[in-house]
This record gives C-alpha cells, structure tokens and sequence, in this order.
C-alpha cells in the first residue's frame, strides 16, 4: 500500500536505483536494451504506471493519469537509433512522453530472470508452488529464466488448461492446449514470453506440461513428437501482465522502507497485437 501522503516523493533518480537494484541491469541478456529511455533524473516521481507495452494507448493512459514515470516489460529501443523524430511511431512516442512530463524506464529480460520475477508471476497465477528457475544462470541458483514448480495435486490437462486461462487476462487467441486432454498433470514448467528455445530444458525437469508464448508449429511439433511434454500457449501480453502488480508493490515498498512515497497503477489496456479470433471451419 502506498505510504502515508505526509511522505515526500522521490525523484526519478531515486525511483531507478530501487527499479535497478530489483531488475539488475546485469541479468539482461546482451541483445536487450533496458533501464531509463527519457526523463529527468532531478524530476520528482509521485505516481508510477505500470504496462507491458511502451504503445501509444499505454502512453495516452499515462499522460491522462498524471503519471510521472511508465515502467514498461518491453522495450521501445531493442536496436540502436541515431535519433528520435517525430515522423515514426517510435519517435512521436518519445515526444509525447517528453511533452506529458512521463519519464520511460524498461526492465525486460533482467526481470524475466529476476527472483521474483515475470514467470514467477505467471507460475503464482496458476497454483504452481515450490518454484526454482528452468534455465538456471550461472552462479546464482535462485535467477535465470523460466520456473519449474508443482501444482498441489494431479490434474487433466484440460482441467489445467481452463485453469490456465481463468487465471489471466482474457486475449482474442485465448490458449491453446497440444497434447492428449486425459492426461494427468503436475510438475509444470512456465516461461512468460515467447519460450520455445526452452523445451529441452521443460523435458529435463521432468515437467509434465510447459505453459509459454508464441509457440510455433515446427518447434512444436518437434516438442510434442520427442515425447514426455505437453503443451499450453497463452499470448504473449497475457503471460507477462501478471508481473507488473508484484512490481509495482516491491516498488512502493522499497520507497516508503526509505521514508518516500509513489502512487502506482497497474495498465489494464488489453495490447496484445490480436483483436479477433475467427474458428477455422
């Protein structure tokens, strides 16, 4: 909860060394591009909104909101720009940001690989317990990406899969299930964001089903034909959204532990790309 309204608030300087001391710039992987985008280090930060995504909508919301601060999951630069004019989408984001006084700050994969971090939202969303990562990173046993837990009992998979779904936020594409519907489940494995490179590693945890994003058919079928795995695929905004609520309180803890305080909102926008779903025959 937020601190008393007697606290001072803090700047933004303030406010991104508690989001940087959460989400080690570190832990990100060498292609991301995360922490502070635009914004004033000196400016005072009283409220905080939260998002996925860094799309106009987001930014309007913001602006509208009074927000001083947008902490977005993804990226508006994942490649290096040599400036920010106001004829791309990109740069007319920038510009609007700079001219509604909100400041940008990104924590992407640093917070998919963070203890807690974005799949351990979405394992919690579920019912997964006892949760350790899936693709440990080296010298840390309690950081990398992915998680791997255990529901409290046995259940069919499409039990599981309506679980899945009445846990997250509701997409036009919904969530897809591979693999027989009878089949008892357990051990899963989670990875928000797209996470088809992490089937090998969902096998040899001996997860009976691995929920995950973007799934493609070849990688897929793969997946399914070697056996042991079965399959959920939830969109890629709904398997990061639940991160943010658990961001945004560890933020206004770590400030009012500091004697400070921000108002935060979580961004309930649906931007998951997909409008519609049309059954095929």
């Amino acid at each position: 909860m937020p601190q008393p309204d007697s606290a001072p608030a803090p700047t933004l300087r303030d406010v991104v060394a508690v989001l940087e001391r959460v989400y080690d710039p570190a832990w990100a992987e060498p292609w991301d591009a995360v922490g502070l985008v635009c914004g004033d280090p000196d400016d005072i930060v009283r409220t905080v909104a939260f998002a996925v995504d860094p799309v106009a909508a987001v930014v309007e919301e913001a602006i509208e909101r009074g927000a001083d601060l947008l902490v977005t999951h993804h990226p508006l630069f994942l490649r290096g720009v040599h400036g920010v004019p106001a004829t791309d989408f990109k740069g007319r984001l920038v510009h609007k940001l700079i001219r509604g006084g909100v400041a940008l700050f990104t924590a992407h994969t640093n917070a998919d690989s963070a203890d807690p971090g974005v799949s351990d939202a979405l394992a919690q969303a579920i019912g997964v317990q006892q949760l350790r990562p899936l693709d440990a990173r080296a010298g840390n046993p309690e950081l990398g990406i992915g998680r791997v837990g255990e529901l409290p009992e046995a259940e069919p998979l499409a039990a599981f899969a309506r679980r899945v779904a009445a846990a997250l936020p509701g997409t036009s594409g919904g969530v897809r299930v591979a693999g027989d519907p009878e089949r008892p489940v357990r051990r899963i494995a989670v990875c928000g964001g797209a996470g088809d490179t992490f089937f090998g590693a969902a096998r040899q945890a001996g997860a009976d089903v691995y929920v995950t994003a973007d799934l493609r058919h070849h990688p897929a079928s793969e997946a399914l034909e070697a056996g042991g795995l079965a399959l959920v695929d939830v969109a890629h905004w709904a398997s990061e959204w639940p991160w943010l609520e658990g961001a945004a309180r560890t933020l206004r803890s770590v400030l009012g532990a500091a004697g400070t305080n921000v108002e935060t909102y979580v961004s309930t926008l649906v931007t998951d790309p997909w409008t519609a779903h049309v059954a095929a025959g």
